[in-house]
């Protein structure tokens, strides 16, 4: 199938060092955040633990920079602890994501750190949570799904994603990425991400505050772009900021909806290919 043109803006409010550009690289990470109901019935090889990638500077993992971020509040319970993490990892591995790089992502990001200390508890849930403005932070399985199918196997250089939310998702992308870029377009929920990733001082995302619906034609092309919620349809801005090759996930739909990979394979062509049914907030433009 191929598409029409689209083109899209972004602002700017930077989470860390804007001289860095280096991504945190893992072995390993993890999927996506929906409903899952392809739970697969074999569970996939075991994969090795994370760990970061020697470079020469600005590369570190996330286990380096909480020690040397301000001291965070203990952790008062057993149901946020690394191996309800590793459990999670585990669930999201036998649900069919397989991507070893991937599944570190998501076993080296502490998921209990961008959500209210309330649901703290609940954190490695299979399930998304509520953030405030009508938003939710996403299933870890839709989470870790998205992302594989967006590297599909290879190198994600420059990844756009539209709705930052709490962060949590950024972060995830910032393990197997070289360059982030996330927009979100309701105020105190990009203030709320800036919050939560600081202490992470992740060297390689940027956080900016405006139209996700328009893009960040500034900071294109992108070879990765995700949607973290849902509309009728992909904006035309996004499909024209993917660089020839890329890919973009995006949840298409409003009642039923369903994950979308959309592959750019000339100046003006597309492909599309619908995946798994999913549920997201809405797509909305502006800001607010």
């Amino acid at each position: 199938m191929t598409e029409k043109n689209r083109t899209f803006p972004l602002p700017l409010s930077s989470v860390t060092d804007q001289g860095a550009r280096k991504a945190t690289v893992f072995k390993p990470v993890a999927t996506p955040q929906t409903a899952t109901q392809n739970a697969a019935r074999h569970a996939p090889p075991q994969y090795p633990a994370p760990r970061a990638v020697a470079t020469p500077s600005k590369s570190h993992s996330y286990a380096l920079e909480r020690a040397q971020a301000p001291a965070a509040p203990p952790r008062q319970s057993a149901l946020v602890s690394d191996g309800v993490r590793r459990a999670m990892v585990q669930r999201i591995a036998r649900q069919g994501v397989k991507d070893p790089l991937v599944l570190g992502a998501m076993d080296t990001v502490p998921r209990h750190m961008f959500m209210d200390e309330g649901l703290a508890p609940q954190a490695y849930v299979d399930a998304s949570l509520p953030i405030g403005h009508h938003q939710t932070i996403s299933q870890p399985y839709i989470v870790a799904r998205m992302i594989e199918v967006l590297r599909n196997g290879g190198q994600l250089q420059r990844v756009l994603e539209i709705g930052t939310g709490c962060g949590y998702q950024a972060a995830v992308l910032s393990c197997v990425a070289q360059e982030v870029y996330s927009i979100e377009r309701i105020k105190p929920l990009h203030e709320l991400a800036k919050a939560n990733l600081r202490p992470l001082r992740v060297p390689n995302l940027r956080l900016h505050y405006g139209d996700g619906m328009l893009g960040l034609p500034q900071a294109a092309p992108f070879d990765g772009i995700i949607l973290a919620a849902a509309g009728m349809e992909v904006p035309q801005a996004l499909l024209d900021q993917l660089a020839i090759g890329g890919r973009l996930v995006a949840p298409v739909g409003v009642r039923t909806q369903h994950l979308e990979l959309i592959t750019r394979t000339g100046k003006a062509e597309w492909t599309s290919e619908t995946l798994e049914d999913c549920h997201f907030v809405p797509l909305r433009p502006g800001v607010i």
